[in-house]
């Protein structure tokens, strides 16, 4: 099985997941450079740069707008005396997807020239620009549009990319909006992002699915994500590491704070890993075929980098307990109803055959399949709701492809489409349910749907 291995020990951005994708695929750099600066982004430029962290090579993706790339602004209250998120020697290169959703605190015009006497001339003193996702001193001359959900779908949509690569960046996009509405306490049709920032945020999310669109692994595995721990400034002020969005997509996954202080895993990486990860764990035994390091601008003690291994890894089979048993002196209502129940407890398969029984009477053999922590609880269910008198237990391997669920558009709605992958193998079908209420509604036979759709 083709599989693909994102260790985050040092945290993830969206640029850093795209640069270390790209290193798998070196023969087609060139190709993907071309590609995302053609897709007609405002002002955005994609560059990949040679960068080098602890003595390792690597790459570094540079999304910029307007020349400028997007800072990550940690707050180091050792460094200063008051709050204020120079980021001096530290710079992230990190882009964020902090939903941008309130009024500016000022009115003055853009244009004009920033007069200030701190030694630092940072473009960036003025607190609304460390809002994530926006414009970190890239903000003169333009005015202060945003967009919503539906303006973001439709910029994704309108891109000249492959219809899965439209779908994967709108699922992630998604996982964004929904983690700002629920950070801020709003419906998702409320939640706007800053239109610079949506610019690079896009960049990076359909640079990490197209890269992911190439490699195609079928299954992908993400080591436990460090986080980083401190402070973080944006424009409602300084927030805790992981910031809110990010803690939120990050639910019921295996995430570590650690010693190191800054934001390392930002909303955007955090949500590209969340849609693409199969599991969260340590790395599969896998023959590794190609490796690739996508490197952050801040530096540490240890490499700030996110590595990606592909090859191949063995099909694991799981063991499964099958229970049954023989019936003489039920009605096919009761087993019937008795089979209802089994799987409504958990049983992963319930089945029987006809058997011919002792002196000839006829009967049924059942067989109910179930995890092994669920073996119990279906004995006694099967003793419940049966009329035998012994159940038989057989311990058995059982090898399963991976299944996945896509929606796809037809002239008759919305269709789900079951993905089946493994062991060399590919199969798709489309969910019968959905077949059937549309051939209901047109009046047509199921058959000529199942044509119809393809």
């Amino acid at each position: 099985m083709k599989t693909l291995y994102l260790e985050c020990n040092m945290g993830a951005a969206g640029d850093m997941l795209t640069a270390a994708l790209l290193e798998l695929c070196p023969d087609k750099k060139e190709a993907f450079l071309e590609k995302m600066n053609s897709l007609g982004l405002n002002g955005v430029e994609v560059r990949a740069e040679e960068s080098e962290k602890c003595g390792i090579k690597g790459t570094h993706i540079s999304v910029s707008v307007g020349g400028v790339e997007e800072e990550s602004l940690d707050v180091h209250e050792h460094h200063h005396d008051h709050e204020h998120g120079h980021c001096h020697d530290h710079e992230h290169g990190h882009e964020h997807s902090h939903e941008h959703d309130h009024e500016h605190e000022h009115s003055h015009d853009h244009d004009h020239e920033h007069e200030h006497d701190h030694e630092h001339e940072h473009s960036h003193d003025h607190e609304h620009h460390h809002d994530h996702e926006h414009d970190h001193g890239h903000g003169h001359g333009h005015s202060h549009s945003h967009s919503g959900l539906s303006d973001i779908e439709g910029i994704i949509g309108s891109l000249d990319i492959p219809q899965k690569v439209k779908k994967d960046a709108l699922g992630v996009y998604r996982l964004i909006a929904e983690a700002e509405a629920h950070a801020h306490g709003k419906p998702i049709t409320e939640v706007h992002f800053h239109e610079v920032g949506t610019a690079d945020a896009i960049a990076d999310i359909v640079g990490a699915c197209l890269l992911m669109y190439e490699i195609n692994p079928e299954k992908v595995i993400c080591s436990p994500i460090h986080v980083g721990s401190g402070n973080v400034r944006c424009a409602h002020g300084v927030l805790p590491v992981p910031a809110p969005a990010t803690a939120y997509i990050l639910r019921d996954v295996p995430t570590y704070g650690g010693d190191v202080k800054g934001e390392l895993c930002t909303p955007t990486g955090a949500a590209l890993l969340k849609y693409f990860a199969r599991g969260f764990g340590p790395q599969p035994v896998m023959k590794v075929g190609a490796i690739g390091y996508g490197m952050g601008k801040k530096d540490f003690e240890r490499a700030n980098c996110v590595r990606a291994m592909v090859g191949e890894s063995d099909e694991e089979a799981g063991e499964i307990v099958e229970l049954a048993c023989n019936l003489d002196d039920m009605t096919p209502e009761d087993i019937a109803f008795a089979c209802e129940t089994f799987f409504e407890n958990g049983a992963l398969d319930v089945y029987t055959v006809a058997a011919s029984m002792k002196k000839s009477r006829y009967g049924v053999l059942l067989t109910c399949m179930c995890k092994k922590a669920d073996r119990d609880k279906m004995v006694r269910l099967m003793f419940e709701h049966t009329g035998t008198l012994g159940i038989r237990e057989y311990t058995c391997k059982r090898y399963t492809l991976e299944r996945a669920f896509d929606e796809g558009e037809t002239p008759y709605g919305k269709v789900r489409v079951k993905r089946s992958f493994g062991f060399g193998c590919q199969k798709e079908k489309p969910e019968y349910e959905d077949l059937a209420a549309i051939a209901r509604k047109e009046k047509l036979p199921l058959a000529k749907v199942r044509k119809l759709i393809k």
